[in-house]
């Protein structure tokens, strides 16, 4: 097929990641602003599946969705009620199905379940869909993104000019507090995985300027949206991607000698955004933490079902934690997916981190994939006090840096260029095959 003539999946899948950064930045659950990048998500993937021989997904990565589907599936379907004596208390036994109590699900709410399935779903046929592109596609896909941070750095800006809480209401069926977002750490997590690729076009892509000028916007603006997770990523992931990246990047030492200085005054802004005592108050994640754990004991073996921990974490609070605020997330999403997983999560989540750590050693001479490994290893990190994938924004981001970690194509266009030499010819620098002897 003719590389202009397929050049419609690009703007077709870059499209569906821009809509995502503008409308995806809710974290209640029903939005239609969600529902519609689901739809978009999973259209655009078919379109391109039927029409688009495009390269094979490895083979690992599809076996780890389709458990992940799988146990999906089953948390839905009813099981024989004996399965489940002695494995949860009785309170949490799921609905009998169609009224005969022989049969009961795995899930406790089989509509947030479903809804669960769906929405992680569109997130992984994107990803499949992005992983069917050329590699010149993929990394052609970055300007979206980059339109949908700078979207979201405008909204902020705007919103932090004019005061520092400005609520934006009616625009989106969620309440905008932070960029297109409706949740102020959620806006941090995407300014922060910005950094690596930013770090990346000024290094490799001759913008060093623009680059230097991007990087510094964005981390006044996470300072500006006074997220403590965000500040202390949004530092440590801009040390590591100057140095990660730059040690294969024509930039001079001089200037990252300058980024790292202004990174030292940037450190100073930091620490008046940290108030040790608010770190984690009486009624924070601790307890969150806590009281997870103990709902993880009685239910280790199924989960309550994903998209039920709000439903399941009222049986554990303690009466002296129980405030007209309600917890509607762990705020660490480990904890509580194998809340509402079990066993069969923590195997995923284990099976996740084994691929992606081995396509560490394959990535080591791509820069694009080497900021892509990063952004991803702070998103996770940042998972870790919050719940950034629960946003189709954020989600949708993870889907494309993840393609981006364990498409081939990169490997192969660098194993292409080894192959080949580069000549002076009227000035201009050209690459040509190397000829070999029989």
């Amino acid at each position: 097929m003719n590389h202009r003539s397929s050049e419609w999946e690009k703007y077709l899948l870059g499209s569906v990641l821009f809509v995502s950064l503008l409308i995806g930045g809710g974290t209640a659950s029903g939005l239609y602003t969600d529902t519609l990048v689901e739809i978009a998500a999973v259209v655009s993937a078919a379109a391109l599946f039927s029409q688009t021989p495009g390269r094979r997904s490895p083979y690992s990565v599809l076996c780890l969705l389709l458990f992940a589907v799988g146990f999906a599936v089953l948390q839905v379907v009813p099981l024989p009620a004996a399965i489940f004596n002695g494995l949860r208390p009785e309170l949490l036994l799921g609905d009998p199905w169609v009224g005969d109590t022989k049969f009961r699900f795995i899930s406790v709410g089989v509509g947030r379940t479903v809804e669960c399935l769906l929405y992680f779903l569109a997130t992984a046929l994107f990803f499949l869909a992005v992983l069917r592109l050329r590699a010149e596609q993929v990394s052609a896909l970055l300007p979206f993104f980059f339109m949908g941070v700078i979207c979201n750095g405008l909204a902020g800006a705007i919103q932090y000019s004019l005061s520092d809480k400005v609520a934006i209401v009616g625009l989106l069926p969620f309440t905008i507090n932070a960029g297109l977002f409706a949740n102020a750490n959620h806006f941090s997590a995407l300014l922060f995985v910005s950094v690596p690729f930013v770090v990346y076009y000024g290094l490799f892509r001759g913008r060093l300027l623009s680059g230097s000028l991007g990087l510094i916007t964005l981390l006044l603006l996470l300072l500006a949206a006074g997220s403590r997770a965000g500040v202390l990523i949004g530092l440590a992931i801009t040390a590591l991607s100057i140095v990660f990246l730059s040690a294969r990047s024509r930039a001079s030492g001089l200037s990252v000698l300058l980024i790292f200085i202004a990174l030292s005054g940037y450190t100073i802004g930091l620490w008046t955004k940290i108030d040790v005592d608010a770190l984690d108050p009486a009624f924070g994640r601790g307890e969150f933490a806590r009281t997870t754990i103990e709902g993880t004991k009685d239910n280790w073996a199924t989960g309550v079902g994903f998209g039920n921990f709000q439903k399941a974490y009222q049986i554990y609070e303690r009466e002296s934690m129980i405030f007209k605020q309600y917890v509607n997330h762990a705020h660490n999403d480990y904890l509580e997916i194998v809340f509402e997983g079990g066993v069969p999560a923590v195997l995923l989540m284990v099976g996740y981190f084994v691929l992606l750590f081995a396509a560490l050693v394959r990535i080591r001479r791509d820069p694009l994939q080497k900021a892509a490994f990063l952004s991803v290893s702070f998103l996770l990190i940042h998972s870790l006090v919050d719940y950034p994938l629960r946003t189709a924004a954020l989600a949708m981001t993870f889907a494309y840096m993840n393609a981006i970690i364990f498409h081939k194509g990169f490997a192969e266009r660098l194993s292409r260029k080894s192959e080949m030499i580069e000549i002076d010819h009227n000035g201009d620098k050209l690459l040509v095959p190397i000829e070999t002897s029989s």
